[in-house]
């Protein structure tokens, strides 16, 4: 019994190099697309909302945004940058400032308790800013700004994001997933 050819999306074709095991009809179109960045480990930045516990010591353990500079201030210690730190890198951080001579052995968890938010731009009922939810795509962010307004280019989007300290600026299709921080612009068709 012979499987028949099923179609496949450019988008899944572009990501997988085709599809496996079964023959395409067609060979896929290439897509004028840059490619995201790979996923590493969420790096905290302003805006972030961290929840930082010293175990037994209820005076240090609370919620604490990451201020315009980068950092967090705590009791004791004051300052600690956080900016393009993970939530471990961080945790050692204040581990490292609590060991100079304020705790002896302290044990630190720092957990991300709302991430900054994304922005969206351009041709989209309400644009502006909005809290970032975990696992969101373009397609999403637009359906929270209200949906396309009815001359919005709908298959591509231009996506800014921070990487390693530089802006990216990069067009991406509407299935791109979104990260905190990023700035979605949805321009206009002109047809």
């Amino acid at each position: 019994m012979a499987l028949a050819a099923q179609p496949s999306s450019d988008l899944d074709a572009y990501t997988y190099g085709g599809a496996r095991g079964i023959a395409q009809a067609a060979a896929p179109t290439p897509v004028a697309v840059t490619r995201a960045a790979p996923q590493s480990a969420y790096t905290l930045d302003s805006g972030d909302k961290l929840r930082v516990v010293v175990f037994g010591q209820d005076g240090l353990t609370n919620s604490y945004g990451v201020d315009a500079g980068g950092s967090i201030t705590m009791p004791l210690i004051g300052a600690v940058k956080a900016r393009g730190l993970t939530t471990s890198e961080l945790s050692a951080a204040i581990t490292a400032r609590l060991r100079q001579g304020y705790i002896r052995d302290p044990a630190v968890a720092v957990e991300v308790e709302s991430y900054r938010p994304f922005f969206i731009l351009g041709e989209v009922t309400y644009p502006g800013q909005y809290p970032y939810v975990a696992n969101m795509t373009v397609e999403t962010a637009v359906a929270i700004a209200g949906g396309y307004s009815p001359r919005a280019f709908r298959q591509q989007v231009e996506l800014t994001r921070t990487v390693r300290g530089q802006m990216i600026r990069s067009t991406v299709p509407v299935t791109t997933p979104v990260q905190p921080g990023d700035t979605i612009s949805v321009s206009e068709r002109w047809f």
